[in-house]
């Protein structure tokens, strides 16, 4: 199998795509894609037919969006536990996952990752103001509470066990960190940092947080 990502410094749907790989424990090659110049914009196409990163190339077929990828994997792989074994809990870690997946645009507009803005490294830059931005800040933090008062006590994650739904936020945490967000001042009563801490230090993050492109 073949996972095509794009640049790790900040290609955030890569992160999430490799990382629901690496719970898995499946072999599988990361390839990496630019995609900066036409050409490079078309030797991607002829990889994912979407033209966009991640893409998952196995046995003949392509797999090219990250929740359809993540998706693919909790059935492919169950033992992964990659979604919660209880209904409920399961339900919800969904809702969880496609909510990052389609919104939170104000987190993506003014805390973006690219050339100048990395989600890895020691890289750090001045914290943005938006109420829109603000908004988003505060429905992370009210959700990461509440699930993790619900069905998270006793371990770090969202859920219980680490899921998908912890694997779509962790690049979340990579922009508090980068953009010196107090996650404080946006109704947090350190719940939402010590998790978001969390996310950061799992080893298959702190892989990829080492593991640039050359």
């Amino acid at each position: 199998m073949e996972l095509v990502i794009g640049p790790r410094a900040y290609s955030t749907w890569s992160l999430r795509g490799w990382l629901v790989m690496k719970a898995t424990d499946a072999d599988f090659a990361a390839i990496d894609a630019r995609y900066d110049t036409p050409e490079q914009k078309a030797a991607l196409t002829a990889l994912s037919p979407s033209g966009f990163v991640p893409a998952l190339r196995m046995d003949g077929e392509v797999i090219w969006d990250t929740l359809a990828i993540a998706e693919w994997a909790a059935e492919r792989y169950p033992k992964a536990g990659l979604w919660p074994s209880d209904p409920t809990a399961r339900a919800l870690a969904r809702s969880v996952t496609a909510e990052m997946h389609s919104g939170f645009q104000a987190l993506r507009t003014f805390c973006g990752t690219g050339p100048d803005h990395p989600m890895v490294g020691d890289a750090r830059a001045e914290t943005p103001s938006d109420p829109a931005l603000d908004r988003d800040l505060a429905r992370i933090v009210g959700l990461v509470r509440h699930m993790r008062g619900r069905f998270g006590q006793g371990s770090p994650w969202l859920f219980g066990a680490r899921s998908i739904a912890d694997i779509f936020y962790t690049p979340v945490a990579a922009r508090v960190r980068h953009f010196q967000i107090d996650l404080d001042a946006h109704g947090d009563d350190g719940t939402a940092q010590a998790y978001m801490q969390s996310l950061l230090a799992h080893p298959d993050f702190r892989q990829w947080d080492i593991e640039l492109e050359p």
